[in-house]
């Protein structure tokens, strides 16, 4: 029996084995396709080409803007600036009006402005069989080689760090297309301060890395996206095939965050969490980072420390160690099969 895949990022292993098979190498490309791996970079003398593909499937109010900031948040992570954009939009059969398309068209061009993006390209169409809408962002950004990061450049010794909290864009996801479930449980006021998540603290991460990169001593960086900030650190253990030892009780989840997580019987751990920034930076800068991120409003914790041994998230319960919880997928898509949005 061959079972259908759920809802969700493909499993690691399959991912892994579509990689192995693919043509990933070329005379330019510093880096390719890979767990844990944000972003594809090309090299060109001095100057790296970071670039990135993100596709929007579970958002539906404020999509132009998820559509800019999530694909940014991961050029974000190389150290690099987004710079240039292409979106594919794909529009469905039946629900498509030219004042919808205007809404977006207004959304993604307010983005892209707001973050100094310049939008080059893309393709859009009315596409039949889609029940809802769907964009696939392309995102570019450039930076000098030897200011490049990327999450394998973690080293035993180095620190990490988690900025903001967990998860920002779950709580802002939920409240936004799922209002009528949290009703009866929230006040409107709740569900107003919850949907507003999506600017404050906001799901964008590009002064959070940008800060940290300017203060010095970041070895790595990495945007929890799907499976939440578990997967984020298997993802990032991964890369840089070292061993983290993360404290759980140094991540913060704001209380708002708990009570939605709750409700829809999720664990805020493995739901999706942009917003958050992760990164490793050396002994000797952690203070100077942390105090840089906090001085500008960014909140930002400890969470744990790198260590030699296997590829694999540890933590210590009752004297005993044990590995961090894995997600296959991500939490959030229990709840669309089980609830409309609406």
């Amino acid at each position: 029996m061959n079972p259908v895949l759920p809802v969700g990022k493909l499993p690691h292993a399959l991912l892994e084995k579509i990689i192995r098979s693919a043509p990933t190498s070329g005379p330019r490309v510093l880096l390719g396709p890979g767990v844990g791996l944000d972003c594809a970079v090309l090299e060109f003398g001095e100057t790296c080409l970071v670039l990135k593909t993100e596709p929007i499937t579970f958002a539906s109010d404020e999509i132009g803007w998820y559509a800019v900031q999530i694909a940014a948040n991961d050029i974000a992570t190389t150290g690099a600036r987004p710079s240039w954009a292409m979106f594919t939009v794909l529009l469905p059969e039946g629900k498509t009006t030219e004042e919808s398309v205007m809404a977006l068209s207004g959304q993604l061009t307010d983005a892209c402005r707001a973050a100094g993006i310049t939008l080059v390209g893309g393709h859009t169409e009315i596409t039949h069989g889609l029940d809802r809408l769907i964009i696939v962002t392309t995102m570019l950004g450039e930076i000098l080689r030897e200011k490049l990061v990327t999450p394998d450049k973690a080293q035993s010794g180095d620190f990490l760090i988690l900025t903001k909290g967990v998860p920002i864009e779950a709580t802002a996801l939920l409240a936004r297309e799922f209002p009528s479930v949290l009703q009866d449980h929230l006040t409107a006021e709740e569900i107003k301060t919850a949907q507003n998540y999506l600017f404050e603290p906001g799901i964008s991460v590009l002064k959070d890395a940008q800060i940290a990169v300017q203060t010095g001593g970041v070895t790595a960086m990495h945007d929890p996206t799907e499976g939440g900030v578990a997967t984020a650190l298997w993802e990032m253990a991964q890369a840089c095939q070292l061993t983290f030892r993360v404290d759980p009780r140094q991540i913060f989840i704001p209380p708002l965050s708990v009570r939605i997580c709750e409700i829809f019987g999720l664990d805020p751990l493995g739901t999706i969490a942009s917003g958050a920034l992760l990164l490793t930076v050396k002994p000797d800068s952690k203070g100077a980072v942390l105090s840089a991120l906090n001085a500008a409003g960014i909140a930002a914790a400890e969470i744990g420390v790198v260590a030699e041994g296997a590829a694999e998230v540890l933590v210590s319960r009752k004297g005993e160690i044990h590995p961090f919880p894995r997600f296959d997928r991500d939490e959030i898509g229990r709840v669309y099969q089980q609830f409309e949005p609406g």
